[in-house]
């Protein structure tokens, strides 16, 4: 594939994946916030474990049961879901290997 269409891929994602966190957050505050790819969860927008849930599901609904969100999130350590980004998602969704194979 090429990078062009990567690109556009990620960007579709990342739009995709701003809508969620606007439903999850709520319009009014997403707005407020300058949401990018490397908006961090917990730091930028303070979204909270119920939050995540939230998100993750709706992750799994869109992009079916071939991206496991929840695997994937599972094999990480306290630190590394701490940092997580959303171009992180963006970057799994587009480019990981959904196998179940870490």
């Amino acid at each position: 594939m090429d990078t062009v269409m990567v690109k556009g891929e990620k960007d579709q994602v990342f739009e995709v994946l701003k809508q969620f966190i606007s439903d999850i957050i709520g319009a009014d505050i997403a707005e407020e916030l300058d949401i990018t790819q490397d908006s961090n969860f917990t730091k930028d927008l303070e979204m909270d474990s119920i939050e995540l849930v939230a998100f993750a599901e709706k992750v799994r609904v869109k992009y079916g049961d071939g991206i496991d969100f929840a695997k994937w999130l599972s094999a990480m350590d306290l630190d590394q879901i701490v940092k997580l980004n959303i171009g992180d998602i963006v970057n799994f969704i587009v480019d990981g290997d959904h196998s179940g194979k870490q």
